[in-house]
């Protein structure tokens, strides 16, 4: 992809420009359930697990990724060791709208170049919630706002501490989670070993480590420069990008489920 092109999409994603499907979408197939909720009506909780969880230093860090953090995950990668520190919430970001479900040399290479350009047209906000809308969490499934209602059965602005850090526990393996028929995430007998010690040890271990290091919830969000909470919002929650409501997509797959 031509970097103008690339620059000419991270602009209009800047100025608000918010398509419904991306590249990853595309490549699972259909059906595909998924709804575009504001920042403003996200648990601020929520905001802060993702940030301890996916990449720390999205607020402070100048530009898409630490130069030496990639030259270590690349030096990882030809030695065939394993990735010492992850993609930043940037390059998640890039792969999800542009690129494909593959871990070859190519692809991080142009996953690296392409979140350099975003992450200077894009603000940190901006980034968090573009990640948090595309961001797969489960078979077919993308967004916090599905997410939340079909996991919890609630909004995202509603989200706990737990519910938040569970969902981050999601992420690594989407396509092994399931719902648990009375709500919430299954972790029952037969659940698969790495979704159960991811969702659990998210929730319980690491996004509360991380969150404690950060200086709680509070001075996490803050690094992004948000300082005001989900509820300053509420007036709003009757516009269409509040998810305010469970979307009849997730009804018709809670349903099907129950069959």
């Amino acid at each position: 992809m031509p970097l103008v092109l690339v620059q000419v999409v991270a602009f209009m994603f800047s100025m608000g420009v918010t398509p419904p499907r991306t590249a990853y979408m595309l490549e699972a197939g259909e059906p595909n359930v998924y709804q575009f909720v504001s920042i403003d009506h996200m648990s601020r909780r929520l905001l802060a697990a993702t940030i301890a969880h996916e990449d720390e230093q999205l607020g402070t860090r100048s530009g898409a990724f630490d130069v030496g953090d990639f030259q270590a995950r690349a030096q990882a990668y030809f030695q065939g060791k394993p990735d010492p520190s992850g993609s930043t919430i940037p390059q998640q970001l890039v792969k999800n709208i542009f690129l494909w479900d593959d871990q070859s040399a190519l692809r991080k290479g142009i996953e690296a170049v392409l979140a350099t350009q975003f992450s200077y047209t894009l603000s940190h906000q901006r980034t968090l919630e573009l990640y948090l809308n595309y961001a797969q969490f489960g078979p077919h499934l993308y967004g916090v706002c599905a997410a939340s209602w079909y996991y919890f059965g609630a909004p995202p602005w509603s989200l706990t501490d737990y519910q938040s850090a569970q969902l981050m526990g999601v992420l690594p393996l989407p396509d092994l989670v399931r719902r648990d028929p009375n709500g919430g995430i299954y972790l029952g007998s037969g659940v698969h070993p790495a979704v159960w010690n991811l969702v659990n040890g998210a929730a319980n271990v690491w996004v509360p480590k991380q969150l404690v290091g950060l200086g709680g919830w509070q001075a996490a969000v803050a690094t992004v420069g948000i300082t005001d909470t989900a509820a300053d919002h509420a007036d709003r929650r009757g516009d269409g990008d509040a998810c305010s409501t469970m979307p009849q997509s997730i009804k018709d797959r809670i349903q099907a489920e129950a069959r």
